[in-house]
């Protein structure tokens, strides 16, 4: 899953979590831990391409 894809998805799943539709206490504790793993990785993905620039501009 790319960055973007990751971001979207969370943002999907934060927006109902936030919205007034009604989910089971299951439902949300699944959708929040979904949310969160995607968030991690977006700030993974972050971490990476910050080292990577880093790196870059050591190097000029």
């Amino acid at each position: 899953m790319t960055y973007d894809e990751a971001l979207q998805r969370a943002e999907t799943i934060i927006a109902r979590l936030e919205s007034a539709e009604a989910i089971s206490m299951d439902e949300y504790k699944k959708a929040a831990a979904e949310a969160t793993a995607l968030l991690k990785q977006c700030k993974s993905f972050l971490a990476e391409m910050d080292k990577d620039m880093t790196v870059g501009i050591e190097n000029l």
